[in-house]
């Protein structure tokens, strides 16, 4: 099932589906942290844009944190994934106390990664968002719908991997969508490379900081 060796790899591979958009004027690449960062700069630097992140935080399923049953992002942005609560039980109050949670890291990596600086304007931007994978697909929506209230002229999704029925079902939500690999049975993004290691904090600035985040 290994595709990719690792992000870096994944994110070249992905930079060759997207080279229509090299040179593109107002072009902006965005990357969901952590995991989606090493992709989106190889995917930056080809194109020739600048980078920046779309914090969004996942709602893990206790006992289960990589099975998403909802995500929330900046300005009280919430998507919940009801197939995965109704499927499995998961009631209100469990819902609050991960999203509480969630809303502290996500708070904690804006001051992280952002400091002091504001996030660059996205208005009549052409967006290229950037994960590592898409599993269930509530991350990469809310991060959508935050995109969507910042009027870009254009947004494409690029990943390395998604499910095929979840790719059909954002092509009617993006402009345009890019995925390598769309298999119809999708388990862990892990499973789809070699090496799936965790992205660090450390990383994901040094990322942003070569990838000219404030220019």
């Amino acid at each position: 099932m290994v595709e990719f060796h690792n992000r870096t790899e994944a994110g070249r591979m992905l930079a060759q589906s997207l080279m229509d958009y090299a040179n593109h004027q107002d072009l902006l690449v965005l990357a969901l942290p952590r995991g989606g960062v090493p992709v989106a700069f190889e995917v930056a630097q080809a194109l020739n844009a600048p980078l920046d992140v779309c914090i969004v935080r996942k709602l893990g399923v206790p006992g289960h944190k990589e099975l998403a049953m909802g995500a929330i992002a900046a300005g009280d942005i919430g998507i919940l994934n009801y197939d995965v609560i109704n499927t499995l039980g998961i009631d209100k109050e469990t819902i609050k106390i991960v999203g509480a949670e969630e809303l502290q890291e996500l708070q904690r990596r804006d001051r992280k990664y952002r400091g002091d600086a504001p996030p660059i304007n996205i208005k009549n931007k052409t967006v290229i968002l950037i994960d590592d994978g898409i599993a269930t697909g509530s991350t990469i929506r809310a991060a959508i719908t935050l995109i969507k209230q910042q009027q870009p002229a254009k947004l494409i999704i690029g990943v390395p991997v998604a499910p095929a029925s979840t790719y059909e079902e954002l092509k009617l939500e993006v402009d345009e969508i890019v995925s390598l690999m769309t298999p119809k049975i999708m388990s862990a993004i892990g499973l789809w490379y070699e090496d799936f290691s965790q992205t660090t904090d450390e990383e994901v600035e040094e990322l942003l900081r070569l990838g000219g985040r404030r220019r």
